[in-house]
């Protein structure tokens, strides 16, 4: 499978023919099937990460070898024929291929799907580095005390700990969760409605697996977050886009053109990539149109604990008639991400099975790490944590501000946001949003395009998050951004 290109090399060669060898490397091993059309340079650059320069040039040389195919008008082919291309050290005798058929033959139709989604969603596997979006504060986080309450815990402790668990979580996590989400946003469940997982992406997988057969149809915001579209594409969902306004996602339009629709997800609380809040009466068409058509609405409330404003807003699962509403929950953004835990909150009638499925996955979180987070929440840590943050984040906020519009002359003014981990710098539609993107790369920056959070939109920007990186960091990386610029 193709690997994002590492963003910190800023060699131009060395990043192209690691381009090429990942996609010759594809098709030798079957990733990209022989006949198979290949994505257009532009939608490989946005994947990779990297220009379209790189791309381009990579394709050029896997043409020379006989690689690729280009058809006039129709674009690039993987070669009908790579066997006649393997080294006559490589190449299997006729015996020897009956016996061992290459191992991607052998996936399964789904399997297949989920191979694919490669083409669709890479997650960032390089270390973050400004603006990348999504990374909170983590030298900030108190480490001192989640390692004085992993000391507190007895030995009796550890181990019932250190036996298999409940697959739903631990109790006591589970009723802290409980706990925690009434307080901060206003959500009534009992702690037998939470089910602890793997983060959200777990969670999204999860849906997908229990509710959703092959063929259905699942609604997701456009622009919105490439891993929910992937995974749900995984499960062989089809995947449908609803265009997002002023006021969130546009429900009556959704409505009318996907009408068959079983399940839809949303960010409420904070549109990703937006930041657009739904405004009220979409939040209450939107339950009328679940509770209509009997189907399931997600609440990826997956930064709802930032918000800087006098009066926060409420969970979408927290109004009056919101049975169908699933909230899906993380500690990746407030605490973070190494902690791969998340959450999600359940009708009753399918805590049971959606604990099976985990377990038939995964089987359980840690159990000494579920048992320090539920400490950490009861005893008021996380609270403070947050406390803290949300003084943190909007400082850091200003200085992006004040520093992009000094290193740019001007250029790019961003407006302040009451909420989320980062800042939308919106162009008009349909401009290239790639070109700055991929120069930025180049020079040790990760500047997201609009583009890549886009399905059918035509919506154009620059993604600045700000949330994990000091004020130094962030002026220098304005500074060297203006001179891109």
């Amino acid at each position: 499978m193709l690997q994002r290109a590492n963003a910190s090399t800023p060699r131009a060669d060395t990043v192209r023919q690691r381009v090429y060898l990942e996609l010759r490397r594809a098709m030798e091993q079957g990733t990209f099937q022989p006949g198979t059309r290949l994505p257009a340079s532009r939608e490989q650059a946005r994947t990779l990460g990297v220009s379209r320069n790189s791309v381009l040039w990579a394709m050029e040389r896997l043409q020379s070898e006989g690689y690729v195919v280009a058809r006039v008008g129709d674009g690039s082919y993987v070669a009908d024929d790579l066997g006649g291309l393997q080294t006559p050290a490589r190449q299997p005798s006729p015996q020897r291929a009956a016996l061992h058929p290459p191992i991607s033959a052998s996936l399964s139709q789904r399997g297949q799907l989920i191979a694919d989604t490669v083409l669709r969603w890479n997650p960032p596997l390089q270390a973050a580095a400004p603006f990348r979006i999504g990374a909170p504060e983590v030298a900030s986080f108190p480490f001192a005390v989640w390692d004085r309450l992993a000391r507190q815990t007895s030995k009796a402790q550890r181990v019932a700990q250190a036996q298999y668990l409940d697959p739903a979580g631990a109790p006591a996590l589970r009723e802290a969760i409980a706990q925690w989400l009434w307080a901060s946003r206003g959500i009534r469940c009992e702690a037998a409605q939470v089910l602890v997982c793997s983060g959200s992406q777990q969670a999204i997988d999860l849906i997908g697996r229990l509710l959703l057969d092959v063929g259905d149809e699942a609604l997701v915001e456009d622009p919105g977050y490439p891993g929910i579209r992937a995974s749900l594409s995984g499960h062989g969902v089809t995947v449908r886009p609803v265009p997002i306004d002023d006021e969130g996602l546009v429900v009556e339009q959704a409505a009318k053109r996907w009408p068959a629709a079983r399940l839809v997800v949303v960010t409420p609380t904070s549109q990703f990539p937006t930041g657009v809040r739904m405004s009220l009466k979409r939040r209450l068409a939107l339950l009328d149109w679940a509770n209509a058509q009997q189907s399931w609405i997600v609440e990826d409330d997956y930064d709802g604990e930032f918000q800087y404003g006098t009066h926060r807003l409420p969970a979408l699962c927290s109004l009056p008639h919101a049975e169908r509403v699933l909230y899906v929950g993380t500690f990746s953004k407030t605490l973070h991400p190494g902690l791969r835990l998340g959450f999600i909150v359940l009708p009753l009638a399918l805590t049971s099975a959606f604990a099976m499925a985990r377990a038939i996955s995964d089987r359980h979180a840690p159990g000494d790490t579920q048992e320090v987070l539920a400490r950490f929440i009861t005893e008021g840590h996380l609270l403070r944590h947050l406390r803290r943050m949300r003084e943190l984040y909007p400082q850091r906020q200003q200085v992006l501000i004040d520093a992009l519009a000094q290193a740019t002359r001007g250029q790019l003014l961003l407006q302040p946001s009451e909420q989320g981990l980062h800042l939308l710098h919106e162009l008009p539609a349909g401009a290239d949003d790639q070109t700055l993107s991929a120069r930025a790369q180049a020079a040790g920056l990760l500047l997201a395009p609009l583009s890549r959070y886009c399905m059918e939109s035509k919506r154009r920007g620059w993604l600045f998050g700000y949330a994990g990186y000091d004020t130094a960091a962030l002026r220098e990386a304005a500074a060297r951004l203006g001179v891109l610029l």
